[in-house]
């Protein structure tokens, strides 16, 4: 349907070393799509891709990242639009043969998503949640007010609710109807120079177990194990520098109350600290990088992900069934960064 989350992709310095350390963390099994483009897979239903973050693409700024892409009735439209409203064209839009059709966009302030249209039947995630697959995106902008405003204007997204995290800091939670995607929020004091970008969490069956899981293999983590309304999340850096969220349902409802306040302040901690991780690793990147030659990248493998959906029959309907034939994959994408400690859970309070 028109605005869900449908397919997530990685890029990252290590293919293999990052196909290792998700499937140990999810259960995920990965399924190839060429020699350029892999994906992960839960339940034999592809729901993210997989691709090497090539010197250019490190020398242009992009650091090892994960980038949501949201479903779209028409492509081309949906881009004419994006533009229209201030929005720019990352890469394409561009078919992927037997697939769909994509485009990576960057929004007014900056953060970097992909639109995507399959030529099957849809299964974008339709807010529910379930073990294995991403349950939450979050978005750390400069402006969330006109942020929500671009996207709302795109994909007909609605606030739900909204959380103050205190001194005035809003958590603006948002969804289609009664399901909630994810939540929206303004950057901290100190964060100035940090691009927006999109966090994504998995959803998992136990994050304590999760974190130890991921630490055992290399991962760090940004933000520790916090209850939040609504269940237990931890922000965490894979070994590459990517960063990405945990997100469980284990909570008590008896407890959720008394972590509302505990959970805003927490999340300006952890963004504080992910402000630190996100920069350093994008001057280690740009360091590695400035022998080579400064050239956009290729903006290829994006679709590849998509094609393979065919043949694993992809999601038909599962929550992000991200079902979505990976997209091809323009190696462009954003600088999303290594991943802000932020709050995700405050859409899980609603719950």
């Amino acid at each position: 349907m028109h605005g869900q989350f449908c397919w997530y992709e990685l890029s990252t310095p290590d293919v293999d070393a990052s196909k290792r350390f998700y499937t140990r963390l999810t259960g995920w099994g990965t399924q190839a799509f060429d020699k350029n483009y892999n994906m992960f897979t839960t339940g034999g239903v592809p729901i993210a891709g997989v691709f090497r973050l090539d010197d250019a693409m490190r020398a242009n700024g992009v650091p090892p990242n994960w980038m949501p892409y949201v479903e779209s009735d028409n492509v081309d439209d949906t881009v004419a639009k994006a533009k229209s409203l201030g929005g720019k064209v990352v890469a394409g839009p561009d078919d992927i043969p037997g697939t769909g059709r994509f485009a990576v966009l960057r929004d007014p302030q900056g953060a970097t998503f992909g639109v995507y249209r399959s030529t099957r039947q849809s299964g974008g995630w339709d807010g529910k949640n379930v073990v294995g697959r991403f349950s939450w995106h979050e978005l750390m902008t400069s402006d969330y007010q006109k942020a929500f405003d671009f996207y709302s204007s795109l994909f007909g997204w609605n606030r739900t609710s909204a959380m103050d995290m205190g001194g005035g800091n809003m958590y603006q939670m948002y969804g289609q109807g009664e399901a909630q995607y994810g939540g929206m929020f303004n950057k901290m004091p100190g964060m100035e120079s940090m691009p927006p970008f999109w966090l994504v969490y998995i959803h998992v069956d136990d994050v304590g177990k999760a974190v130890e899981t991921a630490t055992k293999n290399g991962a760090f983590v940004q933000r520790e194990r916090l209850e939040i309304p609504g269940g237990t999340i931890a922000i965490l850096g894979d070994p590459q520098g990517a960063g990405f969220a945990l997100h469980d349902t284990r909570s008590m409802p008896s407890a959720a109350a008394a972590t509302v306040a505990k959970a805003g302040t927490a999340v300006k901690k952890a963004a504080a600290s992910v402000a630190k991780a996100v920069t350093k690793a994008v001057n280690v990147a740009r360091t590695k990088a400035k022998t080579t030659t400064k050239t956009k990248p290729k903006a290829k493998a994006k679709a590849k992900a998509k094609a393979p959906a065919r043949k694993a029959s992809r999601p038909k309907a599962t929550t992000r069934a991200k079902a979505k034939s990976a997209p091809k994959k323009k190696a462009t994408r954003r600088a999303a960064p290594k991943r802000k400690a932020t709050s995700r859970g405050r859409a899980k309070a609603k719950k």
